[in-house]
């Protein structure tokens, strides 16, 4: 993943690194594990699609709070190209959906979704924008980590493979990457975006643990 610089940059990858217990326990889960060999049963992994469309959904709403109050031109874009990607993983999940029967305007989000997307409303209403991202990059983070570390793996004959490539993709690493970039938006309080990373990728945890029940 390209890097951005200067101090937040250092702090973003501090607090990747500082983390990284959780994100190793992600990738060691079977559930995260079999989406590369084709083990997951499809019976998890179609409850996962139908959760993560609606967390999706939150997030994108997030982006959209954070591009209306974003202060000049160069984050505009950026938040723009970031909901864009965000509709690019909705349409993965909705053709999921549209080749095994999942009906998405049906979910219920469970409590482990709920309890994120509760998380990240507050915090995209309530916290400065540097916040705001650190509470968002996890996601995306772990989201490329994970895509990257699996791909060496992969079965091209598993269901998901799909699903790997996407994340392993460098034009997602790119993303992850913006919303590092903009935790670089002055007003920061370094303590404060600490425990929201961490808040959000135990959060992340229990998202994929309650997937994989």
């Amino acid at each position: 993943m390209t890097r951005p610089h200067g101090e937040t940059m250092r702090l973003a990858e501090r607090l990747w690194h500082d983390n990284l217990d959780l994100a190793r326990a992600r990738l060691d889960d079977p559930f995260v594990a079999g989406l590369a060999s084709g083990a997951t049963p499809r019976d998890r992994f179609a409850w996962y699609v139908g959760q993560d469309a609606a967390f999706l959904e939150v997030f994108a709403r997030a982006y959209a709070l954070a591009l209306a109050r974003s202060p000049d031109r160069g984050q505009l874009l950026a938040f723009t190209e970031l909901l864009r990607g965000v509709t690019d993983e909705l349409r993965l999940h909705a053709d999921y959906a549209r080749r095994w029967g999942i009906d998405l305007d049906a979910v219920e989000p469970g409590p482990a979704c709920l309890a994120y997307t509760d998380f990240l409303r507050a915090t995209a209403a309530l916290e400065p924008l540097p916040q705001v991202m650190a509470a968002m990059a996890p996601c995306m983070r772990l989201y490329a980590w994970l895509g990257r570390e699996l791909l060496p793996r992969l079965d091209p004959a598993s269901p998901y493979a799909d699903w790997v490539r996407t994340y392993a993709d460098p034009g997602f690493h790119a993303l992850a990457d913006r919303v590092y970039a903009l935790m670089e938006t002055p007003g920061g309080d370094a303590a404060a975006m600490a425990r929201l990373y961490r808040r959000a990728m135990t959060l992340e945890l229990g998202f994929f643990r309650a997937c994989g029940a």
